[in-house]
C-alpha cells in the first residue's frame, strides 16, 4: 500500500492539517520510506514509553501518596478498561 503524500491528513475533530508544505511532506515520506523496519518498531515502542511515562507522570501530580504499583494499576485500569482489568489485576483495589 503506498501513501499519498498529496491527500490530506485529518487530524483530531475532523480538521485538515495543512502546516506542512506538499514537498516537504514528500521527504519526510521518503525519509520513512528508507528508515530499516526494525528501527521504525524501536521508535514506535520509544514513543509508546514515552507517553505511558507521561500518562503515570500526570497519575502520580493527581494522586502524591499512591505507590508505584498504584500507580501501575491505575494506569492499567485506565488503559484496559473494567473488564479487562479485573481478568488482568483480579478484581478492583485502591485507586
Amino acid at each position: 500500500m503506498s501513501v499519498n503524500p498529496e491527500a490530506p491528513k485529518e487530524t483530531f475533530g475532523g480538521h485538515v492539517k495543512r502546516d506542512t508544505p506538499p514537498e516537504v511532506r514528500r521527504v519526510q515520506y521518503e525519509i520513512c520510506r528508507r528508515i530499516p523496519t526494525g528501527r521504525k518498531l524501536e521508535l514506535t515502542l520509544s514513543m509508546y514509553d514515552t507517553g505511558r511515562l507521561l500518562a503515570l507522570a500526570g497519575l502520580r501530580m493527581l494522586h502524591p501518596e499512591a505507590s508505584d504499583a498504584d500507580l501501575q494499576r491505575l494506569w492499567a485500569r485506565k488503559h484496559l478498561g473494567p473488564e479487562l482489568f479485573e481478568q488482568v489485576y483480579g478484581g478492583p483495589q485502591r485507586g
